[in-house]
């Protein structure tokens, strides 16, 4: 493989051919293997295929990132990142795009791209155009780019599912609420309830019904999506709605753990298992031990359960019963 004569530095690890071109770039060094054309006009110092994290969702959430910086040099003023691409930016959880049968990454994840009133649609293989109105959509940046604000990238998903919809503003609208060995103490919320009130109530939306139910569903509790949605196949199956992190102590005043869900007048939790590591499954055993020598039921929703909703509701509902 040949890689030719170092890049100036000041183009970074993504650039547009003209910028390279005025730094003395010639077009036979654009043409060497070590970069790769993500997009027309744009060159990438190329990396591996493989994105290193473990989780699925956080792999493909990589990608959508990776996809967004590699478009970065050709948005032209008035153009801004939106839906799931701006999403993705604000770090926030996605359900999992799929190609047939498997997840999709890399160049089979588009990248949005909107625009203002009337101005030119993006026309470029591997985006997605939107045209968005001042009315309803309001800018931030992240890491220097025009994004949609949170509430906004929210507020473009009303074509998600429910659930999913609920996931999503449930991280937005995160309180950091002070709590044994619970992190970021006081950190604001990247956006509020009030906050997604308001830009749904701005105007027309793709799926505003499903946007209105998710707003009310929304809570400022969830650490994680996994929870949000067990949480939604529990209300919305007709059962109370559970406390959500709730912290546990035993007759002595000792903190015993913090459950995912909980019913706490029936000594009830559900508690959600996702990928974990072996130290941290040893301490979760230990935890939910703990619990049930202090008189708890302790439902544990692995993936298997977690993907037979009714099962789970159906356990939950049995355990509350036999606790009344």
């Amino acid at each position: 493989m040949r890689f030719g004569r170092e890049l100036p530095r000041q183009l970074g690890d993504v650039f547009h051919v003209a910028e390279a071109r005025d730094a003395g770039v010639n077009r036979g060094r654009l043409s060497r293997n070590d970069l790769e054309r993500p997009f027309h006009g744009v060159r990438a110092l190329r990396q591996a295929d493989a994105v290193d994290v473990d989780d699925p969702f956080g792999r493909q959430a990589e990608w959508r990132r990776r996809r967004a910086l590699a478009y970065a040099p050709r948005l032209r003023p008035g153009q801004f990142f939106s839906h799931e691409t701006a999403a993705a930016l604000w770090h926030a959880p996605l359900p999992l795009a799929w190609t047939g049968s498997r997840i999709a990454h890399g160049r089979e994840l588009p990248v949005h791209v909107s625009v203002f009133d009337d101005a030119p649609l993006v026309r470029t293989p591997g985006v997605v155009a939107h045209r968005a109105r001042r009315k309803t959509s309001s800018l931030t940046e992240i890491d220097g780019f025009p994004v949609t604000t949170a509430a906004g990238a929210w507020a473009s998903l009303g074509s998600l599912p429910l659930v999913d919809l609920v996931a999503l503003g449930d991280y937005f609208c995160r309180v950091w609420r002070a709590g044994p060995g619970r992190p970021n103490v006081g950190m604001p919320p990247i956006a509020t309830l009030g906050d997604l009130r308001t830009t749904i109530a701005s105007g027309r939306r793709v799926g505003i019904r499903r946007l209105r139910e998710a707003v009310e569903l929304i809570r400022e509790d969830s650490w994680s999506p996994r929870e949000s949605a067990v949480r939604c196949h529990l209300v919305l199956s007709g059962l109370p709605e559970p406390e959500l992190n709730h912290d546990v102590f035993d007759d002595r005043g000792r903190f015993l753990g913090c459950v995912d869900l909980a019913y706490p007048s029936r000594k009830v939790a559900i508690e959600y298992h996702g990928m974990l590591h072996q130290q941290r499954y040893a301490a979760d055993v230990e935890r939910i031990a703990a619990l049930r020598a202090a008189g708890w039921t302790v439902i544990e929703v692995t993936s298997a359960l977690f993907t037979a909703p009714d099962e789970l509701v159906a356990r939950v509902r049995a355990a509350l019963r036999q606790s009344s």
